[in-house]
């Protein structure tokens, strides 16, 4: 603990945020830097609270008391050492997640809770910019193999965990480029790419093996698979949920990925496609109020939207944590993007019922208002349309955010025969193998759509079991117990 009174002292403060008409011209990201001073004093306020329930609230069991005090007392490189032996890519988190440690941290029940995030974030800044993250290969080889099938975080941090242990990893991405949804499904505004790049050179120079461009079931085909001692699945859960309804064949109509990749792409400067999703001088409708839908309304701003609106089917959530939902567990409260700050309209409790167009393409949609109701028998509360709530709204882009339902049917997990669960994912058992010998899955595949830090978590954790598979044993750390890196 760097200052015991550091939480009466200091106030939190987070980095201030370019200005809203500065940052809609660009893809850049938002934060302004922070001076290092206040980011000690940000460090400062962490408690000695006894049982810190931060490691809890954290997927990863980071070990947040000790990097905080690291950072509190100048020690950067033993405060990376620290973050790393329970998070591979803390510069990835520290953009991304949404910080349930910090709706867990203790200060957090009577004041507002330590910045975790933001001191993760400039940890790793920090040590990159002083050399002292290098490339650190294993001293020997198992002779072992292993495919890591998807370059998302979760493949990526299973891939690092079994080559720290000596395996050979050769992660299969279908895309063009390395990283699944962290390159084509995070706006550059919420993570710039190079990001991605440089962790990943890091992990070349360590003897990860990386092919792009193959699609496994497709172009990589799947009985190329079996020349691997083991198998990892970690594809993601990218079924989109749909929107049957009048009108949803017209242009103009599209799922949020499809928009979000598109400009991705152009962002590291693609060439374009023949049909391009843009939202330029048009009234975009954003059906969803998750972060895919948030990330839809800032890169609409960013083209020049004549006008954003949001929607949701729920209630609009409550301003403070609910009784319900007592510390430390995540409060359902309502939550203010930077997208949402750029402009947009946000309404709640709506349902689109119908999209008409003109000439083939969407030109607007109908709502209506919508209440939940206790459900007579018992159980999850119904929902009821209001009367006489029927609405019309321009719309000449529409884009759908609504989830994501589980892995594509036709691919990798139907071509190799693997049991999926009642809820379409795929099913493992308790060391993440599936009902096919020797292949396991980690990360939005099998738990279905989550947070990076699970991501990173499963991917670890699935790395254990493969080591175990492979060997008899590992050493491999599991969750919160950490692996100092050697010298």
């Amino acid at each position: 603990m760097g200052k015991p009174t550091g939480f009466m002292e200091f106030s939190r403060e987070m980095p201030a945020k370019r200005p809203v008409a500065e940052r809609v011209g660009d893809y850049k990201e938002y934060y302004e830097p922070y001076p290092e001073e206040k980011l000690k004093n940000q460090a400062g306020r962490c408690m000695n609270c006894g049982v810190p329930f931060c490691h809890s609230g954290c997927p990863l069991g980071n070990i947040i008391p000790d990097w905080n005090d690291l950072v509190y007392r100048g020690l950067w490189r033993e405060a990376i050492d620290r973050l790393h032996a329970t998070n591979n890519f803390p510069e990835f988190t520290g953009r991304l997640c949404p910080a349930p440690c910090e709706e867990a941290c203790v200060l957090g029940i009577t004041a507002p809770p330590v910045t975790i995030e933001n001191i993760e974030k400039t940890i790793v800044e920090y040590a990159w910019e002083h050399g002292f993250i290098k490339p650190s290969p294993p001293a020997q080889r198992t002779g072992k193999t292993v495919a890591v099938v998807g370059s998302g975080p979760a493949g990526l941090a299973a891939a690092v965990q079994l080559n720290r242990a000596g395996h050979t990893v050769t992660v299969l991405e279908r895309a063009d480029r390395i990283g699944g949804l962290l390159r084509y499904g995070i706006p550059h505004f919420k993570m710039e790419k190079w990001v991605i790049d440089r962790r990943v050179e890091l992990m070349e120079a360590e003897g990860i093996i990386f092919e792009t461009n193959a699609d496994v079931g497709f172009s990589y085909p799947v009985d190329r698979l079996d020349a691997f001692d083991a198998v990892i699945l970690s594809g993601g859960a990218t079924k989109p949920r749909d929107l049957p309804i009048p009108g949803r064949e017209l242009d103009g109509v599209h799922f949020a990925m499809e928009f979000l990749a598109q400009q991705n792409k152009r962002c590291e400067s693609d060439p374009e496609p023949e049909t391009q999703i843009l939202a330029t001088d048009k009234h975009v409708v954003v059906i969803g109020g998750g972060d895919t839908g948030s990330d839809c309304v800032g890169t609409s701003n960013r083209h020049g939207a004549a006008s954003v609106a949001n929607f949701e089917i729920f209630p609009q959530p409550p301003a403070e944590r609910p009784e319900s939902q007592p510390w430390p567990y995540w409060p359902m409260r309502m939550r203010t993007s930077s997208s949402h700050e750029e402009g947009c309209n946000r309404e709640y409790s709506i349902m689109t019922k119908k999209f008409i167009g003109v000439d083939g393409k969407v030109d607007e949609l109908i709502t209506v208002r919508v209440e939940f109701v206790p459900n007579p028998n018992g159980g999850r509360p119904e929902m009821k349309e209001i009367e006489g709530s029927e609405k019309h709204h321009p719309a000449q882009l529409v884009l759908l955010a609504m989830g994501f339902l589980g892995p594509e049917p036709d691919g990798v997990v139907a071509q190799l025969g693997i049991e999926l669960d009642q809820r379409g994912n795929v099913k493992s058992d308790g060391n993440y193998m599936t009902s096919r010998a020797g292949t396991f899955c980690a990360g939005d595949m099998r738990r279905g759509q989550s947070l990076v830090v699970w991501a990173i978590s499963e991917g670890r954790e699935a790395a254990c079991s493969v080591d175990r598979y492979l060997t008899g044993h590992t050493e491999l750390p599991t969750k919160g117990k950490g692996d100092l890196p050697r010298r």
